[in-house]
């Protein structure tokens, strides 16, 4: 391939001609490339494989991490520890690009590889990177770490990602038409345009953008004076940048900066939209906020022969499907966690970025109900955990650990370590109810819940993010009901959202899972299509060219 006028490898579709650089920190493709941490990799990740299916005019921008997000590993006494090891990709296409990018007053030298569409079925994909000889060591490391701790680096990648990718579409000759921010981490590429054209309104017409943060305080500032040391803003006065960026103090706001310097922008599920509307409705001069509902590649996730059975009204082969695909997902549950579990018992799964207000382990805080749970003979359960705390986030790596010691007193508690794209989707397979408990709106669409039931799992849910959009209680899973969370304090909201699970799971789940098998399936049956064509990313990457590139 002539990396020096970037053509795309296959027809595109009339209809998604318009040429869209998107730009990620993390995309999860497949497991073999581990350059993701949750659930805005699996996001990006779906959102190319269905680029690639509907031959639309887009290219992903991102950056190849060296030692990946990391590596969950086990301390002695089966509890996190977190490992840092070199990745390597055979399959990646080394472009010869090589480029700087200013950081720090200093040229950083940046290669490009990208991973041709074949390899895995996605739309074409340029990663970045700075560890090269030509480059200092500190220079170098800004590619080691996905979500580096280090403010400054962190801001170098920030930099790298913006500035570095639209350089990068420069090189290539690929004129792009617009330039899709996933969240607001490459943000320091609008400052690029904006220094090269003199028009804030030119770059608008260039510029999209998606956030996923549903609360003001969770986006990401940083100190306007590092910033500027770092080169950050591209040489844009600072009283401009106070303008686009700040408060009205000296923390720029990446999120603030990007609606200021976007023509559109989307929440990330109709809720999302709703809060991110009333959220930021006190600042000026902030782009349109339309909503566009988070999806997931049913291609790439859903099973097919499940599908296939359901649609042939074949019962015993869908039984037997569902089973089979438990007990094997239930070997690797054993071989990660020491615990054989039945593929006949009715089994829990809680897996998701592990992260405070998803309250891992709310059930368990009711010990006396819990224990209840975990020791029912009539109804008996299984429950799995797994998910990645950030390394740095010692409040979420304490309850792991406290998981892990809980894990041991109950032969029917697993928590499985290294959650990645194919620990998700046998776990997914495992389950037979979807647990999710996030804070209502703190979760602003989650996506976990859609690959499930496109498995054969049953959401049992708070009623935040997508569900809203999703479940029919009762019919195609199960919600927490709602209530006047506004008025609640957290300890409130917890203790309302325990007592309501229990009295669901208690009431509803277990009996109808143990007394009504048939009443289950239906369930089970309804969940799955009611996913298959709403929440399926084809139909996301269709709404983000009808809706936001338009």
């Amino acid at each position: 391939m002539n990396f020096s006028q970037f053509q795309f490898p296959y027809p595109l579709s009339p209809a998604y001609s318009k040429r869209v650089a998107y730009f990620s920190m993390e995309f999860a493709i497949h497991q073999p490339l581990k350059i993701y941490s949750g659930g805005l990799g699996f996001l990006s990740g779906s959102h190319l494989r269905s680029a690639y299916e509907l031959r639309q005019g887009l290219i992903g921008i991102g950056i190849l991490w060296k030692y990946g997000y990391y590596d969950q590993g086990r301390n002695p006494d089966q509890t996190l520890n977190v490992e840092w090891n070199e990745k390597l990709y055979n399959f990646l296409i080394d472009t010869g690009i090589k480029f700087p990018v200013t950081v720090h007053g200093h040229p950083v030298w940046v290669k490009a590889w990208y991973l041709d569409p074949e390899v895995f079925k996605s739309a074409p994909l340029f990663l970045l990177s700075t560890d090269l000889p030509e480059n200092d060591h500190v220079s170098q490391t800004i590619t080691h770490r996905l979500y580096d701790a280090n403010a400054s680096t962190k801001l170098a990648q920030f930099i790298l990602l913006g500035v570095g990718g639209i350089k990068l579409c420069e090189i290539l000759h690929y004129n792009a038409e617009l330039y899709h921010f996933n969240e607001a981490h490459a943000v320091s590429g609008a400052f690029y345009l904006y220094n090269k054209s003199g028009d804030l309104n030119a770059v608008k017409r260039k510029v999209v953008f998606t956030t996923h943060t549903p609360e003001e305080a969770g986006n990401e500032k940083h100190d306007i004076h590092l910033c500027e040391k770092m080169n950050y803003f591209c040489g844009i006065p600072m009283d401009e940048v106070r303008r686009l960026g700040t408060d009205g103090d000296n923390m720029f706001n990446h999120s603030l900066a990007a609606l200021r310097m976007s023509r559109l922008a989307n929440g990330v599920s109709q809720l999302h939209g709703e809060v991110s509307r009333q959220m930021w409705s006190r600042f000026e001069h902030i782009a349109p906020i339309r909503s566009i509902t988070n999806a997931q590649n049913w291609h790439y996730w859903a099973d097919k022969q499940l599908y296939a059975h359901m649609e042939d009204h074949k019962i015993d082969a869908f039984i037997d499907r569902k089973r089979y695909l438990k007990k094997r997902a239930m070997d690797l549950i054993a071989d990660n966690s020491g615990k054989l579990f039945n593929p006949d018992v009715l089994t829990i799964v809680w897996a998701r970025r592990l992260a405070g207000y998803k309250r891992a382990n709310l059930i368990t805080q009711h010990e006396e109900r819990f224990h209840a749970l975990m020791t029912n003979k009539q109804y008996p359960v299984q429950i799995v955990w797994a998910g990645k705390p950030y390394p740095l986030d010692y409040a979420s790596v304490n309850v792991f650990n406290e998981l892990i010691y809980l894990s041991k007193q109950y032969d029917n508690m697993a928590v499985c370590l290294g959650y990645e794209l194919a620990l998700s989707k046998r776990l997914k397979q495992a389950a037979d109810v979807w647990l999710n408990n996030p804070r209502v709106t703190r979760e602003a669409s989650g996506t976990s819940g859609m690959t499930a039931a496109m498995n054969g799992a049953v959401n049992f849910s708070t009623n935040d993010g997508w569900i809203r959009e999703f479940v029919n209680h009762g019919n195609n899973g199960f919600v927490v009901p709602l209530t006047d969370y506004a008025s609640m304090s957290e300890h409130e909201m917890d203790e309302y959202d325990t007592e309501k699970i229990f009295d669901i799971l208690e009431n509803q789940i277990l009996p109808i899972y143990y007394d009504n098998p048939g009443i289950w399936r239906q369930i089970m049956k309804n969940g799955m299509r009611d996913v298959r064509w709403q929440f399926d990313s084809n139909r996301m990457a269709k709404d983000y060219y009808e809706i936001l590139y338009t």
